[in-house]
C-alpha cells in the first residue's frame, strides 16, 4: 500500500499517519529484507533510471575496472528482468547482492563515473546522471568509496548523496609466521587482492575474488604443511590489501624459496574457462595477458600509490642476472600445468607471460596462479567448494615436491 500527504489537514493528518506507519512497521518487522523488485533500467543520453514496484531503503554505486563498468546496489530489493543498453551503456545486467539486496552493473563503452543521483517517487525511483571522464580519472574513481543515495522524508527533503574515503590506520610491517621444519625450502603463498580491493565479482552470486583466493590460499598451505617436505608462509591470512612491492618484499625477506600468487580470472565472455599460470616478461606472450596485467597492476590505485615504475623495478626486465630466475619461474609454471590437468580445467595455452609487478622479484622464482575464471558459472562453482579448492591444493604440492626435488638432485650433481 502507498501512502501520500494531502493538502487538507497537515498537522493532525500527519500525526495520524506517523502513527499509522509506526504500527505497520511493527506488524512487519518479520517480513523479509526485501519487498521491492527492479521493474526497468531505461538508459538515454548517459542518464540511468532504475525503477521499482515498491519504495526501497537506498542504493550505492561504485566504480568496476578492467573492463569499466559500474555497479548499482539497492538495499531492500531483488533483480528483476533484463534491460536494454544505450549509447554509452553498453549492456545492463541484474543479480542477487547477498540475501537482501539487487546489483545493477552497467557495462561501459567509454569511461563514465556517476556525476549526480537521486531518488524520486517516495524511494521508487533511482536517477543516476553520467559524465564522461578520462581513463586516469576513472581509474581513481574506481578506488574511491562508493556513492550513496538515500530517499529522504516522503520527498520532502532534497534527495542528495555522499562520498566518504576511510583512511587506514599505520600499519607495523610484521613478518608472517613461516610454517614447518625449518630445514625445508619455504614457500610463500599470496592471496590476491583483499581489503579495499575486491577483486573480479560475480554478478550474479556476488562472489568476490579476495574471499576466495583466501580461501584457496589457506588450502594450499594445509596441503603443502601435510606433505611435511617444504615451510609455508601466508602474505595475508586476513582481509586486508597489502601494496604488489610488499607481497614480494615480504617474500625476499623471509628468504623465500618459491612465491605463488593466487588470483581468479574474469573475462567479457561467459565460456572463458579453466586456469592458468603467469610468469614475468617485459613483453605479454597475447593479448589477454596484457589485459590481465593491466589490471592487476592498477590494484594498488586503491592504497593511493603511482603506479610509475621507478628505474630499480624496470631494470630487472633487462638485467642478464635475472635471467636465470625467470627461467625457474617457467619451468614451475609448466610443471604446475602438467600437474594441474588431470585435477581441474586448464586452459590448452596454461603458461603465459606477462609484466605483472606481483612477480618483479629479481631472486625468487615467481608465479601469478589464476585458478579459473568468476566470470564463468561452472569456475565459480568448482573454486568455491571444498573439493575444487582441495583439487587446486594438491596439484601445487604436487608441482612443488617434483619442483624441489629436482632442484635437489640439480645442486647435488654441480
Amino acid at each position: 500500500m502507498a501512502f501520500r500527504w494531502t493538502s487538507g489537514r497537515p498537522a493532525r493528518h500527519a500525526t495520524r499517519m506517523s502513527m499509522l506507519l509506526a504500527f505497520l512497521a511493527g506488524l512487519t518487522a518479520g517480513v523479509p529484507g526485501w519487498a521491492a523488485t527492479v521493474e526497468r533500467v531505461d538508459v538515454h543520453d548517459g542518464r540511468i533510471t532504475i525503477r521499482f514496484d515498491e519504495a526501497v531503503r537506498g542504493a550505492s554505486s561504485f566504480i568496476l575496472n578492467a573492463p569499466q563498468r559500474i555497479a548499482v546496489d539497492i538495499d531492500g530489493a531483488r533483480p528483476g528482468r533484463a534491460s536494454g543498453a544505450d549509447g554509452p551503456v553498453t549492456a545492463v545486467r541484474q543479480g542477487w547482492r547477498g540475501a537482501d539486496g539487487a546489483r545493477v552493473v552497467l557495462d561501459l563503452a567509454q569511461p563514465m563515473i556517476v556525476s549526480k543521483g537521486e531518488f524520486q517517487d517516495d524511494g521508487r525511483t533511482l536517477e543516476l546522471s553520467l559524465r564522461p571522464v578520462d581513463s586516469p580519472r576513472f581509474a581513481a574513481a574506481s578506488a574511491a568509496s562508493p556513492l550513496s543515495f538515500l530517499p529522504f522524508g516522503w520527498g520532502k527533503e532534497k534527495p542528495r548523496y555522499k562520498v566518504t574515503v576511510p583512511v587506514p590506520p599505520a600499519r607495523k610491517s610484521v613478518l608472517p609466521r613461516v610454517q614447518g621444519d625449518d630445514s625445508r625450502p619455504l614457500v610463500v603463498i599470496d592471496a590476491g587482492h583483499g581489503g579495499n580491493d575486491p577483486g573480479a565479482i560475480n554478478p550474479e552470486t556476488g562472489l568476490r575474488e579476495k574471499d576466495l583466493t583466501l580461501k584457496i590460499a589457506r588450502a594450499i598451505r594445509d596441503e603443502l604443511l601435510e606433505s611435511g617436505r617444504v615451510r609455508v608462509a601466508l602474505t595475508r591470512d586476513d582481509d586486508r590489501y597489502i601494496l604488489h612491492r610488499e607481497r614480494f618484499g615480504v617474500a625476499r625477506q623471509l628468504g623465500a624459496d618459491l612465491f605463488i600468487s593466487i588470483h581468479c580470472d574474469s573475462a567479457g565472455s561467459v565460456e572463458a574457462s579453466g586456469a592458468t599460470a603467469y610468469t614475468l616478461s617485459d613483453i605479454a606472450s597475447d593479448k589477454e595477458a596484457a589485459r590481465l596485467a593491466a589490471r592487476e597492476n592498477k590494484a594498488d590505485i586503491i592504497a593511493g600509490v603511482n603506479l610509475d615504475e621507478s628505474d630499480d623495478v624496470s631494470s630487472i626486465l633487462i638485467d642478464l642476472t635475472q635471467r636465470e630466475t625467470m627461467n625457474a619461474s617457467a619451468g614451475f609454471a609448466r610443471l604446475l600445468g602438467r600437474e594441474a590437468k588431470p585435477l581441474i580445467p586448464v586452459k590448452s595455452n596454461f603458461h603465459r607471460m606477462a609484466s605483472l609487478l606481483v612477480l618483479k622479484a629479481p631472486d625468487m622464482p615467481s608465479i601469478l596462479f589464476e585458478t579459473g575464471y568468476l566470470s564463468n558459472t561452472q569456475d565459480a562453482a568448482f573454486l568455491d567448494s571444498r573439493e575444487g579448492r582441495q583439487r587446486i591444493a594438491q596439484s601445487v604440492r604436487r608441482a612443488v615436491d617434483i619442483y624441489f626435488a629436482r632442484r635437489m638432485t640439480q645442486t647435488a650433481s654441480r
